[in-house]
């Protein structure tokens, strides 16, 4: 069987293809890459480097061609993104790819995130590609708050716009290995799966950073204007900070408040605990 991952020399399809290469042979695995040249360590373990853009439907469609398997991680061009999945859909579809788990957002078929449109949209053309499915709902990564957490140790208060608005953070590796549980398992198909930590608010995050860190930590709240101010010196492109800025409004709303087992089922294990990958993440 051939399993295919899209996106492998990003953050997610590293770790991704890294826990493939532990549980089934590298001759099974294939990777889809914009730059086969970035993935030249993985050609070295025997995996099967493929080129293929989303920008580029033929080129997905040779990339595809004979997986049985694929993990179809979502790109990261917020202008472009429906074209691009849809595209990859076709190739999907055109290539006789035998199921596709996709890497989607929380509650993606309701959510009022600014993300999850395109989300939805890309659930939809799966649905209607015909071919058999996992939707992976990842809910936030803990890495993504790795800009806070080095703020804080370099003695920056801790600030937040998200209110008493909760989160389900867990590791990106706890949500690679996920996915590999459902790219490599059985019974997946056209299910949904609500990957989220248990929730918790800002306050409580920090207070897990605090213990794990062995540091003072005060929560500071500021509006959305100081929010965006804060992304601005942090160097974040003016035309993203909107789309951040609502993510916070969002957050205060509930929109990443989803208390769900579907992580923790597919892992076999408890979730990675925060205190603890908040030490390895700043170690």
């Amino acid at each position: 069987m051939k399993l295919l991952v899209t996106g492998a020399t990003g953050k997610l399809g590293t770790l991704v293809v890294e826990a493939l290469l532990r549980q089934v042979p590298a001759s099974d695995i294939a990777v889809s890459v914009r730059d086969p040249q970035k993935a030249g360590h993985w050609r070295e373990l025997g995996v099967d480097v493929r080129y293929g853009n989303f920008n580029d439907e033929a080129s997905l469609v040779s990339a595809f061609a004979g997986i049985d398997r694929l993990l179809f991680i979502s790109t990261d061009d917020l202008f472009n993104r429906v074209s691009q999945h849809k595209a990859a859909i076709r190739a999907a579809r055109a290539a006789n790819v035998g199921f596709i788990a996709y890497t989607s957002a929380p509650n993606a078929a309701a959510s009022k995130l600014a993300l999850a449109k395109d989300h939805r949209e890309t659930e939809a053309a799966i649905r209607e590609s015909g071919i058999p499915y996992a939707i992976l709902r990842n809910n936030w990564y803990l890495e993504n708050e790795a800009g806070t957490f080095h703020a804080v140790m370099n003695g920056a208060p801790w600030v937040s716009a998200s209110g008493t608005g909760k989160v389900g953070w867990a590791t990106r590796r706890d949500f690679a290995d996920a996915a590999v549980s459902v790219l490599t398992g059985q019974g997946h198909e056209n299910k949904i799966y609500e990957l989220s930590g248990q929730p918790r608010t800002q306050e409580e995050l920090a207070a897990i950073f605090a213990e794990a860190m062995q540091r003072d930590v005060q929560v500071v709240p500021i509006d959305d204007e100081a929010y965006a101010g804060v992304l601005k010196q942090a160097g974040l492109p003016e035309a993203a900070i909107p789309m951040f800025v609502s993510i916070q409004q969002n957050i205060r709303e509930g929109e990443l408040d989803i208390a769900s087992d579907d992580l923790e089922r597919l892992l076999g294990r408890p979730a990675t605990p925060l205190g603890e990958a908040i030490r390895q993440l700043l170690g």
